[in-house]
């Protein structure tokens, strides 16, 4: 097999991983029963994952683990400690807790009533992440939707750099060119909360969800399935950096007034107009946050 095509699938077999992890967050994730559903041995995946994302992948499993934790424990008022240890993949919340600890310096229940706010502002002294606060949303709309699975092509993005996002995505325009693809949907998908998040360590994905019929057969682009999903959703138009913030508020401020809790599924933007693709760097878009009924 050629070197290209070997890493094209080498890239498949971790981002498919990657894509199964934040699926099964809540299971016990069995890397041996993993390795065995791409037909290769353990010691080749682990190799490969660790090649083509740069990290272990129990490491990698370990650390979506307590993000995801880190974000629901402020969100997520009406469920226990030990509800959310669960739904993060923790069947003990001995072991939680002292991995958690461990990870933030401090108890889920400190970080859960406010000790949570030291670290973010460790997290964006250095930032130029400007907070939005409630009163500069008053005229906001939200609606309750219900979206459809849909099939995304993508390139996954480690860390929140502008530069590096709008490369990634002109190289997801010039594969939309390139494969003729007329009708579109962009979408940037948000794996972590920037405010609890070091922006070096976030996930972002680049996401193009093809409508046409576009013979899109022979690609070498990762793709996977968006599932169907409920959804708190919040019209927006703004430059670069606003989108980041409107994450945060609508985690922070208007998540835990609005009798809602969050999933552990990914929020999104999806993009009428593209500020990484415009050179006016303005973006109008509607922002999906996962919601659940309690």
């Amino acid at each position: 097999m050629h070197k290209k095509s070997t890493n094209n699938l080498h890239r498949q077999i971790a981002n498919d991983a990657m894509n199964y992890i934040y699926k099964y967050i809540e299971t016990d994730i069995n890397i041996d029963e993993l390795a065995l559903s791409f037909n290769i041995s353990k010691f080749h995946f682990h190799k490969l994952f660790k090649e083509q994302m740069g990290s272990n992948i129990y490491a990698t499993i370990k650390s979506i683990r307590l993000q995801k934790a880190s974000n629901l424990l402020i969100t997520n008022k009406t469920s226990t400690i030990t509800e959310i240890a669960n739904m993060c993949g923790y069947s003990s919340q001995t072991s939680f807790i002292r991995a958690f600890k461990l990870r933030f310096n401090q108890t889920p229940k400190v970080w859960r009533n406010g000790g949570y706010k030291e670290y973010s502002s460790e997290i964006l002294k250095d930032s130029k992440l400007r907070l939005f606060t409630l009163d500069e949303f008053p005229d906001i709309k939200v609606k309750v939707v219900k979206t459809k699975s849909q099939k995304a092509y993508y390139i996954r993005q480690k860390g929140y750099n502008g530069d590096e996002i709008r490369a990634i995505w002109q190289k997801m325009m010039a594969w939309v060119y390139t494969n003729n693809i007329t009708e579109y949907k962009q979408i940037g998908i948000y794996h972590d909360n920037p405010v609890i998040t070091p922006h070096e360590e976030c996930l972002y994905i680049a996401v193009i969800v093809p409508l046409n019929d576009a013979d899109i057969s022979n690609t070498n682009l990762p793709h996977f399935e968006i599932p169907e999903a409920l959804y708190a959703t919040f019209d927006l138009k703004g430059h670069y950096g606003d989108m980041l913030r409107l994450v945060q508020w609508a985690y922070h401020e208007w998540l835990p007034q609005s009798g809602f809790e969050t999933t552990t599924n990914p929020s999104f933007a999806e993009f009428r107009q593209n500020h990484f693709c415009e050179e006016s760097g303005e973006f109008d878009a509607t922002y999906y946050l996962p919601i659940r009924y309690v």
